[in-house]
């Protein structure tokens, strides 16, 4: 494959083999360059799904997990069914993050509410706050309380 040279007009002519490329696989040595927010604009990479991303949110990355992989793969309105009937911390959190994932998807990018389906669902750790409790005969044990970075990927079924 020939070299690919992100300018506007090569982005404009050749516009599907861009994206054909940028889709396939490929290797490390031969890797394609990074678009830039512009390019990516023009190419309209993106706009075939809705996320989310809640930054700094008060509750550990391993109890996001257990209930984001409740609803991994799940079609919208199943995965609001679960989030709202599941009795952990993580879940107002997640049924907030997939609320506006959905509006994005909605409204910022046009695709179909009825044919979303969450495509991926996960937490990242944030900060941690580091907090001490006093001990036994003038000592402290630290408290570690985490943060997360809750993500959620909503695309449409083809």
């Amino acid at each position: 494959m020939e070299k690919i040279i992100l300018n506007k007009e090569n982005i404009e002519k050749n516009r599907e083999a861009i994206i054909e490329a940028y889709a396939a696989t490929s290797k490390k040595s031969s890797k394609l360059p990074t678009p830039t927010k512009s390019q990516r604009k023009l190419l309209g990479m993106g706009k075939n799904l809705g996320k989310c991303t809640s930054k700094y949110v008060r509750v550990a990355p391993r109890k996001v997990k257990i209930v984001a992989d409740l609803i991994k793969g799940k079609s919208l309105e199943e995965a609001y069914a679960i989030l709202l009937y599941t009795p952990k911390a993580a879940s107002p959190v997640l049924m907030k993050a997939l609320k506006s994932a959905e509006a994005n998807a909605v409204n910022n990018n046009g695709l179909n509410r009825s044919d979303l389906y969450v495509d991926d669902a996960y937490g990242n750790q944030g900060p941690i706050l580091k907090r001490f409790m006093p001990r036994a005969r003038g000592s402290a044990n630290r408290i570690n309380k985490r943060t997360s970075h809750v993500t959620v990927v909503l695309k449409e079924r083809v």
